[in-house]
Formats: structure tokens, sequence, C-alpha cells
């Protein structure tokens, strides 16, 4: 492994100084997100499976512009990057001024907000560094307590991925094959995965015997990281365009298709990935189910169904070209809206740490993160 600093182009200017570890030889982790010594640090995802290299973040801005570029991506893994953004950005106001923190600190909140507007969990887990400072008194140093809540919101989540893989594993009622949208494993979390996560476990246990993942287009998440997390766990798997997975359910045996969810509205509505829904409503004509895995943290019950959520739109740029090279003539016009909303009426199971509500409505949702 080496270290190396030097100018990151593909990124904006604030995301120009960071520290890069390459560690295509000398694997130190697989997980997404880590706090190391003073700093973060994050896997730079747009580059996998090629190389698999670490970026250095010291400060708000690039912790927000990682994550709006998609170095880091995954509504768990944005919550817990934007947390340690937080922690980063208070030291750094501290140490400016032991009197002006508290007003320069709200910028750094209002950059990290505007990153990723769907994922809600960015806006939970900012939610509770702010409530941390709520009992910061005087004029004293917030750093260790927002660290302490960053960490914490940290292996919360990576303990609700494990809860959440043996709830949904258990749904797998004979062996069969699964079927998966996007990436929702380590990348996409603190660690394990949330729908990943249940295929893992459900693996495990023997309940399932083979995976098929979309390419999930235009970032080819389920291509270059689905597919490089299932070959990490030699669990084994077949790649498929995204308008195959129709054709695949009516000529397999497929148990579940299972996915993740970047915000769920209160009657149960899902916004994930685009392409989801698509996937929601094939499945139900084959009568096969549709699992949705997704921490508490992504339920928003401020919104009371999924047409109030917004939905992100990309740059055209991300569908017109693929790897640099123009995949349409000039001038063609390309619509890029990076999730889509699956209505509750299609979701046979909502898998959370807190339980399992089979076909959601406003009231079983509600009843579940009663729980606590």
């Amino acid at each position: 492994m080496y270290n190396l600093c030097r100018k990151q182009t593909t990124l904006r200017n604030s995301f120009e100084d960071i520290c890069i570890v390459d560690t295509t030889e000398d694997r130190p982790s697989s997980l997404a997100v880590m706090w190391v010594n003073d700093h973060l640090r994050v896997l730079d995802q747009r580059l996998l499976p090629g190389r698999e290299v670490y970026l250095d973040l010291n400060d708000a801005s690039q912790v927000a512009e990682a994550i709006r570029a998609m170095a880091v991506r995954g509504a768990p893994a944005i919550g817990v990057t934007a947390a340690y953004g937080v922690v980063l950005a208070a030291r750094h106001r501290f140490r400016v001024s032991h009197f002006t923190w508290r007003t320069a600190l709200e910028e750094d909140f209002t950059l990290l907000a505007a990153a990723r507007p769907t994922a809600v969990n960015l806006f939970w887990a900012l939610q509770k560094l702010r409530d941390v400072l709520e009992i910061v008194t005087g004029d004293d140093d917030p750093t260790a307590a927002l660290l302490a809540t960053a960490q914490r919101i940290h292996a919360e989540d990576i303990a609700a991925n494990r809860r959440m893989g043996e709830l949904g594993a258990a749904l797998f009622t004979a062996e069969g094959a699964a079927l998966t949208h996007c990436n929702t494993g380590s990348l996409a979390t603190g660690g394990y995965g949330t729908a990943l996560g249940v295929i893992r476990s459900a693996y495990a246990a023997g309940r399932i015997h083979h995976v098929y993942a979309t390419e999930t287009r235009p970032w080819m998440q389920g291509a270059r990281l689905t597919a490089w997390e299932l070959g990490k766990d030699g669990i084994p798997f077949t790649l498929l365009t995204d308008g195959a997975a129709g054709y695949l359910m009516a000529t397999e045996r497929i148990q579940w298709v299972v996915v993740g969810a970047d915000r769920i509205a209160a009657n149960g509505d899902v916004a994930n990935k685009i392409g989801t829904y698509q996937l929601a409503v094939t499945a139900r004509h084959h009568r096969v189910g549709f699992m949705v895995v997704a921490p508490s943290s992504t339920v928003d019950l401020s919104l009371p169904e999924g047409k109030l959520i917004p939905i992100e739109t990309r740059a055209p740029a991300e569908v017109l070209t693929l790897a640099g090279i123009s995949l349409a003539p000039p001038g063609t016009r390309a619509w890029n809206p990076a999730f889509d909303v699956t209505p509750a009426a299609l979701v046979d199971a909502l898998v959370t740490e807190r339980g399992v509500v089979h076909c959601p409505t406003r009231e079983s949702v509600g009843d579940m993160m009663s729980r606590g």
C-alpha cells in the first residue's frame, strides 16, 4: 500500500487537495466509510472494480463533494459520511474561533444537506448531530461529543444491517434464487448491507443458491459494485441487463426481488434507485415476492405518501456517455432521474431492524416505527 497526495482531476476544486490512498494490491478493508485517527477515509466507488482507492477527507466541503459526486453512495453510507462531515466541520470552526463557531457551522450543515436530496438518512444523521450541539454548553469544544455520536451512528447501522439480514433471510422458505437491483451491500452502508445483507444471510443459511444482479444503468452499481461484493464473498451470481429482469422472472425460479431504499414515506411508498418501480410491477405480474430492506432511519413519517418525496435528477451526460465515450448522436436529449417511487401496494415485505411489515400500510408502518 502507498500514500500520495495529488490532484484528483475528476472532482471539483473543493476536492482537489485530498490525500489518496491506493490499495489496489493491499486491501485494508472493504468498508466504504472509516474514521482513521483524525480524519474520514472513504472508498471511491466510482473506480471499482478496477481500483480500490481510498480518499482521505479533512473538511465538510470535501465530504459534501464526495457524496454529490458519488464517490460515496447508498443512503445509509451517506448518512454515516455526513455525520463524520459535521465532526470535521465543527473541529475546524472551533479552532478558527471559540466564539463564532456555532454560527459558522450552519454553512457546513447547509452544504452537507444539499449534497443529495432524496436519501433521507442524510438529513436524519445531520439532525442527530444538531441534537448533540444543543447540549454542548458555552464555548466548549464540541468535537469529542460529535465524534462519539457519529461513531455510534456508524456502529448502530452495522448492527441494524445484521438484524435485517436475519429477519429478511427468514422470509426465504425454500432453496431458490434472488434478484437484486443497484448496490445495497457494505459499500452502501456502514457495513454488511441492507438488501445484500439479507442475501448474504440467506445464502449462509442455505435458503438461496444463486443471485441475479441487474447492471443498474447509468452508474452500473450492480455491474461494478454488487458483482464485486458477491465475488469477494464467494456467492454464486449472474449479471443481467436491466431490461432482462422481466424475462428472467418468466423463465427462472426467483423467490424474491430484494432491494434497498433511499426514502420510505409514511404509507410505505418507497423511493429507490431508478428501475425499482418496473421491477416491482413485473414481480407482481409473475407472482415473485418483492422485498424492501432499509433501516428505520430511512422511513420519513413527515411525508404521507411517495409522490411528495423529492426525486434527484442528475446530469444528462450520465446517460449519454459511458466511461467518457458518447453513446448517442450530438444534440440528443436525455432524462436522468436517479430514483423512482414504488407504491406500497406493490411491496410484499418491508424489513427494518425493528421488524418485518407485510404488505405495508400507513398503520402498519406507523406501528413498526413506534416499537423503538
